[in-house]
């Protein structure tokens, strides 16, 4: 079974989760898969996987057959808000960095546009006559 050969990585059960038990009467964890067929895809087994014998509890949890937990819908909003935050800090960041390097650049020009006014000209005299 594809179970037997998947690595577990444990998560608290989704609101679909929850309403499924297992031979145990417990309630299912998500894990993920790690053969070769399905890598990488999510499914729901039973708590005791590889510690008791005789439960065999196993369920794909794919996106599109799970009901979405109106927590995770809350969060996935909150995430696209962040991320919409977190582009406009960062053209906010873009434009004061490019404003600071022409404030400095005008600085610096200006000062050697100083220096070389202030500097003593040398003036020789030419007397020819």
């Amino acid at each position: 079974m594809a179970a037997e050969s998947s690595m577990s990585s444990r998560s608290k059960s989704s609101s679909h989760g929850a309403l499924l038990l297992c031979s145990h009467g417990e309630r299912p964890v998500l894990r993920t898969s790690g053969t070769k067929e399905n890598y990488g895809r999510r499914f729901w087994g039973c708590v005791y996987y590889g510690v008791h014998e005789g439960c065999n509890f196993f369920r794909w949890a794919d996106s599109e057959t799970e009901v979405e937990n109106p927590e995770i819908a809350r969060m996935k909003k909150k995430v696209a808000s962040l991320k919409s935050r977190m582009r406009a800090a960062e053209w906010k960041l873009m434009v004061v960095g490019l404003l600071g390097f022409v404030g400095w650049a005008g600085f610096l020009f200006l000062l050697l546009q100083n220096f070389a006014m202030s500097r003593p000209k040398c003036v020789i005299p030419l007397n020819l006559v």
